[in-house]
């Protein structure tokens, strides 16, 4: 049996709660495949799912995507061998682990011309980008996209392919010391969003021009400004709730703003069947391959730095991907 180190939380709270083991990991079991892990994403639905914002049942493990290579398979597994680079966003918590057992129907392969961490950094933040951009609102050249957090794993991307297919984009950050890092992913014009007048300073940076879609993952803090941003018969598409969770509003509000569509969307249901996660991630690695999905690794903590890892998210003194390497 393999030693797996992991980390497991027996309660709901700070990043403090977090702890490390070591689990002995059994064979595969039918239809699924071992990976030893080399390199593990850090998504900020980890914090949410950390502190109770969105509660697991306990003890649990954390982490949802991570980068390996096959040690074994089981019996019924044919689209893998061993020695093969595969990688999983979904396949139920537990990432934050040296090694792990996960069904072939979540994985897929990684092509040899990403790296590991690069493949970590990118892979859950890019399917998130990528349903965002081909499917929640397809953006096309000419369109005025609002995304807020620009500075951040996913913003970045979405930044960087949104201009990519002709798109002004303008991106909101909490500080001015993330203006570049916005700047170098993509976007036209930099706002900081934590200043009163945003919602002007946004619109002036257009020309006048209002957004037909925002994409915004910070939620408390400018949902409601971003309801001002978006061009009548636009699209805000609500995504996260970095700040906390958004005002709650009546839906007349919709009306009065410009015929607005809103929705909430998630990842999980844009790749619930192995056949759309394997055609979203072939989308993700083409977008990479083309240049349209770059991504900044902010910084590497080791497994036993997990909990530095959340803290360091939750300063926002991270600009880009975080990744963990076993």
């Amino acid at each position: 049996m393999t030693t797996a180190r992991m980390v497991s939380i027996s309660e709901l709270g700070n990043a403090d709660v977090i702890q490390l083991i070591d689990k002995e990991l059994p064979a595969p079991a039918k239809g699924e495949v071992q990976l030893r892990q080399t390199a593990i994403g850090f998504n900020f639905i980890d914090v949410y799912q950390r502190s109770g914002y969105y509660p697991l049942e306990l003890p649990t493990g954390l982490g949802h995507e991570a980068v390996g290579v096959v040690e074994a398979i089981g019996d019924g597994v044919t689209r893998y061998k061993v020695g093969d680079r595969v990688m999983y966003m979904n396949a139920g918590i537990g990432a934050y682990a040296s090694a792990r057992n996960v069904p072939e129907d979540k994985l897929v392969p990684v092509p040899d011309d990403v790296p590991d961490d690069v493949a970590a950094a990118v892979f859950f933040k890019a399917m998130t980008a990528q349903y965002l951009i081909q499917k929640t609102y397809p953006v096309k050249a000419g369109d005025v996209v609002l995304v807020h957090a620009a500075a951040g794993g996913v913003g970045q991307i979405l930044a960087g392919w949104a201009k990519s297919l002709g798109a002004f984009v303008v991106g909101t950050v909490g500080s001015p010391a993330k203006f570049a890092t916005a700047k170098e992913a993509g976007c036209d014009a930099v706002v900081d969003y934590s200043q009163p007048n945003w919602v002007e300073e946004v619109i002036k940076s257009t020309g006048g021009r209002k957004a037909n879609v925002v994409y915004d993952s910070v939620a408390k803090t400018t949902f409601l400004g971003s309801l001002d941003c978006t061009a009548p018969f636009g699209t805000v598409a609500l995504f996260g709730a970095a700040s906390g969770p958004a005002p709650e509003i009546q839906p007349e509000i919709l009306n009065k703003k410009g015929c607005l569509f809103l929705t909430r969307p998630s990842v999980f249901p844009h790749n619930a069947t192995p056949e759309l996660l394997r055609e979203n991630a072939r989308a993700v690695f083409e977008a990479i391959a083309q240049g349209r999905v770059k991504v900044k690794i902010g910084a590497k903590f080791s497994l036993e730095e997990a909990a530095k890892a959340h803290k360091a998210a939750e300063g926002r003194q991270v600009a880009g991907a975080i990744v963990m390497i076993p």
